[in-house]
């Protein structure tokens, strides 16, 4: 039951903006960083539901950085930087500082 609660409190987080989100594939060592309005349904899209596109090569996938935001136009800009040079260190920063911890 606690797991089905903590479900739905993250539906109603990633389900009424837009999020910029960034995921980790670590089979592949590869990130993928992309927005949606649904970021739970984009997630099964990339580990189970999609036939076809990049992700479906390097899954499963973990998400490992959000950012909610108001806007389309926001999620949009903050996804072109992360997909930066510098955007994509910080990501893999984040990767690496998780791994440590274990």
């Amino acid at each position: 039951m606690a797991n089905k609660l903590v479900w739905l409190n993250l539906l109603s987080i990633f389900c009424s903006n837009y999020t910029t989100y960034a995921l980790y594939s670590p089979n592949y060592g590869k990130i993928y960083i992309g927005y949606s309005s649904n970021v739970p349904a984009r997630m099964l899209s990339h580990n189970k539901l999609a036939k076809k596109g990049w992700t479906v090569e390097y899954r499963p996938w973990k998400l490992v950085h959000n950012e909610v935001f108001e806007t389309k136009a926001e999620a949009m800009k903050r996804e072109r930087q992360l997909k930066s040079a510098q955007g994509r260190k910080f990501i893999w920063s984040l990767i690496a500082e998780d791994r440590s911890e274990r």
